[in-house]
């Protein structure tokens, strides 16, 4: 349910659930933080998260949110790995992010999407706490009361709504375009070495912060 596309300088991350708008299980999760960390073991210039199909993500399972999920700790352990990546990450909303998944990309350097992509985060209608980090990241994107319109009143933003208050970087008409769209974003940093990228990431406040 996770797919790994591994080059030499870029790897990508495919959300594989498509069937089920790539809600998250706790295997799915971990998954991805396993990756995470092995590509920052093997020094990874460029990480890119995307999803299969037409969602990037619905956020958690809700049977497995209900089973316990939704408070797992694998969730930071997912932000946290990618926020505090040395290389540069990229999501790539192949459609709309919901729920849990903002945590993944929230805690990215740059997020782009299609056009048709939406945002929302709907914790008070589901009952959940929103996951801990996830909402001092919304609020350092968009602003803490954007954040709070979210969280808690629910809305759900459009792209370039998001695109306006800095939760997205860029948009591309539709998926066929986020290719070369992503392989100009990542150029010059798949030429250069994680360090020297992780030091420019530190200088900007970004390190583990997204």
């Amino acid at each position: 349910m996770l797919e790994v596309t591994r080059g030499a300088r870029r790897w990508t991350l495919t959300l594989n659930r498509p069937d089920k708008a790539n809600a998250l299980t706790r295997d799915m999760l971990a998954a991805v933080a396993e990756t995470v960390e092995a590509a920052r073991a093997d020094g990874v210039p460029v990480l890119v998260l995307t999803g299969a199909g037409k969602v990037f993500s619905a956020g958690a399972d809700l049977d497995a949110a209900r089973a316990g999920l939704a408070t797992d700790p694998v969730w930071e352990r997912v932000s946290g790995s990618i926020a505090a990546y040395p290389g540069l990450t990229i999501c790539a909303l192949n459609g709309t992010c919901a729920g849990g998944a903002l945590g993944m990309m929230l805690a990215c350097d740059l997020r782009v999407a299609v056009a048709s992509a939406k945002v929302f985060y709907p914790v008070v209608k589901n009952g959940f706490l929103p996951q801990p980090s996830d909402p001092a990241r919304l609020a350092a994107l968009a602003g803490l009361s954007r954040a709070k319109l979210i969280l808690l009143g629910g809305a759900r933003i459009d792209a370039e709504t998001a695109l306006s208050w800095g939760l997205f970087d860029r948009l591309v008409p539709d998926a066929e375009a986020l290719g070369p769209e992503l392989d100009a974003l990542a150029a010059e940093a798949e030429a250069a070495s994680p360090e020297l990228l992780g030091a420019i990431k530190a200088l900007c406040g970004a390190t583990g912060k997204g």
